[in-house]
């Protein structure tokens, strides 16, 4: 499915299904993309909303073990 920009239909997420993947406050994830952590796209209310495809990433990045 193509939207109206000519991009593939993304899967979003709101801010409380974020902070639930990382287990942290919703505030806590609104903070990290005021900070440019985590680019996050705005609703037609205003709302924000963030590709599932880099949250993802970012999880697995957060979660995989340090290497040395």
């Amino acid at each position: 499915m193509t939207s109206p920009s000519g991009h593939e239909s993304e899967a979003l997420l709101t801010p409380g299904e974020v902070a639930a993947l990382f287990r942290v406050d919703p505030k806590t994830v609104t903070r990290w993309a005021q900070d440019g952590r985590l680019s996050s796209v705005r609703t037609l209310g205003g709302h924000r909303r963030f590709r599932a495809a880099e949250v993802h990433a970012l999880l697995a990045q957060s979660s995989s073990p340090p290497t040395s």
